[in-house]
């Protein structure tokens, strides 16, 4: 339906603003954080008075010998030579009373770099954030002043990738490795068996590679050595491997390629005692203390077996003086008391276990946006740091349907910037869980939200320097703020229009209920309601609701946005099918129009798929991996609109629609559109200079009083205007604009007395219906 005209008669409304409610914070205490932020965050840190500059490098001191030939290389990659007069870099072995002393360190950065370590991982984390804070001007090498204590909240930081049913090569399970190092994860949990293939080569049992037992990816699997290879390379990165064998269920590629026609075949448990042997003898305990033996989803016949079985499995692992891993909920074994549980889902750890946390952290299910506000501000383990039961998190990526190319893993799930936000989490810890933006970001002008802006600011730098050329699907989002409304009663019925599709009024009364539009919601994807539950804006289960907000561009263009109203979880197949049709966004039918012009869908690759289709490679379902919409904006203000109906047969209710600018595949913020809500604003000031006190006392041999007010406007704000007393004529300056810097100079001819100066915004604002 064409979105009908849209009422244009705004009143105009002035708001006096004090000056204790113009101050905002920023973000930053210190210039230095922003120009050089550091992820995670460091326990303890302060940034000193301006920067380091240096030509050269002298390594000194050094009590470990493997850190600091990793950062004279690091330095001789960045162009920068070694001499006796150059820069002294220390690194110096001191034990650090603090948590987890073992991976702390500290760091300062004055006239020289000292580090000092209990242990070479504690320096090597040192150089990790050396690494992200140094800059190259010229020839010449820059460090920011400062000094910094760091320890790790959890001893066990770590990402999962599931290569049982997407086999991914070496090549870029390394370039992972070294992204999530450089983040200071010190594990790799490498799921290597399931139900598409068992992916360790094994020597005793070579058929478990052939083909025949193999439904995807047939002939790809890791070698002895190539297994050795991944693990020698985590190892000097002070990065940990847990291999999973994921076993009895997910065992249908075992199964194949043995001949077993259940796991209560009495061959399968030796076969399994004698794989688990081999593995063994591949690393020694030292380097790999853990093992994995899944025991999860325990769900088909052929799958189930009998009392005792996991149990010896387990004593075996134990006897090659291994930790034993399985998941929770998986096979609940008596007499089992030592085994470390890992949750998913929802899952508590047995009692007196240790425990590592994965719930929620499935990032197949996670949006690039919304799921970023999940990451940061969730508490792993839900307590402020490790003890002797809670030892950390591990995020995990299950791409369990089908894939066309190894690349579509990283292009179809926000990988990257999922290590990037959980990092800090994992490493600084949580004071607390906030359960209620695990779905949405929170409330503007609250803390909350400033505190992720800030983080989210230090991840757009690290994007930009670190990220070129890989798949990073984020933008700055906290910039984008939407007015919603509803849910209209649709009765299941998609269909169904409601007159705020007529006009934009500020209520609207339904069958004698009256509806009005949201404060102002932020974030680049809203969850209506979250398909696992966690708080979001409605608990309905049905209807209809529509969201609005304007954009500015100072010019007339078509410009590209990501837009979606289902983020498919790429497992499952497509869950709660089927894909939507030619000429449809989704099979709710929602809609988006811009001007009151509705914007046609994509035209979809692979229409109409049902959801049993996880053999069908996902190829332009989700907004971030399929070519962008293009959209005509105006000069000027942009009316947008969108309309999101949820029925009983779909899964998630929520929508996304983000000007996105894409170069060289690199996903970057439109930085001159700017998003305003048009319903329930409280304008929005922050000031850089003011009169002190409101007074000024003018007394110049001119006698003329010279003032400047300057600060930041955001885009609820239309104009602003000073009126200046204590003259014999009140004097009124005002300039506008449109979210972003403000000066104004005032001059005033002086006399001996104070002048007040009052400082008032003017919003437009919509009539009342």
């Amino acid at each position: 339906m064409k979105l009908g005209p849209i009422k244009n008669n705004f009143k105009s409304v002035i708001y006096f603003m004090t000056l204790n409610l113009l101050f905002v914070f920023n973000g930053y205490a210190n210039p230095l954080e922003n120009k050089y932020p550091i992820i995670p965050g460091p326990q303890e840190i302060s940034y000193g008075k301006g920067e380091l500059t240096f030509k050269t490098i002298h390594m000194g001191r050094s009590d470990f010998k493997n850190e600091s030939d990793l950062l004279r290389t690091f330095f001789k990659n960045e162009g920068m030579k070694e001499s006796l007069k150059g820069l002294n870099i220390q690194i110096i072995k001191e034990h650090l009373s603090v948590d987890n002393p073992d991976e702390a360190y500290r760091l300062s950065i004055d006239n020289d770099i000292k580090i000092w370590a209990t242990t070479e991982r504690g320096a090597y984390y040192a150089i990790k954030t050396l690494q992200q804070i140094f800059r190259k001007h010229a020839k010449e090498g820059v460090f920011p002043k400062l000094e910094i204590t760091d320890w790790p909240a959890f001893k066990i930081r770590g990402f999962m990738h599931d290569t049982g049913r997407n086999f991914q090569s070496v090549a870029q399970l390394k370039e992972q490795i070294e992204v999530i190092s450089q983040y200071k994860y010190n594990v790799f949990h490498w799921h290597l068996t399931d139900d598409p293939g068992w992916r360790l080569e094994s020597k005793l049992y070579p058929q478990l590679q052939s083909e025949d037992a193999t439904s995807r990816g047939k002939g790809k699997f890791y070698t002895q050595e190539d297994f050795k290879d991944i693990v020698a390379f985590c190892k000097a990165r002070h990065i940990t491997v847990i291999p999973e064998f994921d076993i009895p269920g997910h065992s249908e590629a075992f199964r194949k390629a043995m001949g077993f026609e259940s796991m209560k075949d009495e061959r399968a448990l030796p076969t399994l005692l004698n794989l688990f042997d081999e593995l063994c003898t591949l690393v020694s305990a030292e380097d790999m203390p853990y093992i994995h033996i899944g025991t999860d989803e325990v769900r088909n016949r052929e799958e189930y077996v009998e009392d005792g079985f996991v149990k010896q499995i387990m004593d075996r692992v134990k006897s090659h003086d291994r930790e034993l891993i399985v998941w929770m909920e998986g096979i609940d074994v008596k007499g089992d008391s030592t085994s470390i549980n890992q949750l998913w889902a929802q899952f508590n750890p047995r009692e007196g276990h240790r425990f590592i946390d994965s719930r929620a952290n499935y990032i197949n299910h996670l949006d690039p946006f919304a799921g970023m506000s999940r990451l940061f501000f969730q508490q792993p383990c839900r307590q402020p740091k490790g003890d002797a039961l809670a030892l950390g998190g591990i995020l995990c990526a299950w791409p369990d349907n089908n894939v066309a190319n190894e690349r579509d893993i990283l292009k179809q799930n926000p990988i990257y910037p999922s290590i990037v936000f959980y990092a800090d989490a994992i490493w600084k810890g949580r004071k607390e869980n906030k359960l209620d933006y695990w779905a949405k970001l929170p409330p503007v002008n609250t803390t909350d939200l400033q505190e992720f802006k800030a983080f989210e600011d230090k991840v757009i730098v690290h994007r930009d320097l670190f990220f070129k050329g890989k798949e990073f699907p984020y933008i700055r989002q906290t910039d984008i703020q939407w007015n919603v409304i509803g849910p209209f009663p649709n009765h299941n019925d998609v269909s169904l229009n409601f007159p705020v599709e007529d006009s934009l009024v500020a209520a609207y009364a339904i069958d004698g209920k009256n509806y009005k539009w949201s404060e102002p919601k932020v974030g680049g994807t809203l969850h209506l309601k979250h398909f696992f539950g966690f708080p979001a804006l409605t608990t309905e289960k049905t209807g209809t609701f529509y969201a609005t907000t304007e954009i500015y561009s100072p010019d007339d263009r078509v410009q590209d946005f990501w837009v979606g109203f289902q983020g498919w979880s790429r497992s499952g197949g497509r869950r709660v099918g089927p894909f939507p049709d030619q000429g449809q966004w989704h099979t709710t039918n929602p809609k988006i129009w811009v001007n009151n012009l509705e914007i046609a869908p994509p035209v979809w690759k692979q229409p109409n798929l049902g959801t049993k289709t996880d053999e069908i490679p996902f190829i332009d379902e989700d907004y971030f991996y399929r070519s962008p919409t293009k959209i005509q904006l105006k000069k000027g203000w942009n009316t947008v609109l969108l309309k999101i109906p949820q029925d009983d047969n779909s899964w998630k209710w929520m929508f996304t629609c983000v000007p996105v600018d894409i170069k060289n595949n690199e996903v970057k913020e439109v930085s001159d559109l700017i998003f305003r809500p048009m319903f329930n604003v409280v304008p929005k000031v922050t000031l850089k200079s003011f009169p002190k006190d409101y007074q000024l006392y003018a007394r110049d041999k001119n006698n003329k009083a010279r003032i400047e007010i300057s600060g930041t406007v955001e885009s609820s704000v239309d104009s602003l205007i000073t009126k200046v007393h204590g003259v014999k004529d009140m004097q009124i300056r005002s300039a506008i604009a449109v979210n972003g810097p403000f000066s104004m100079p005032i001059e005033i001819e002086a006399l001996k007395h104070n002048y007040t100066i009052e400082l008032f915004v003017k919003k437009k604002m919509r009539p009342k219906s």
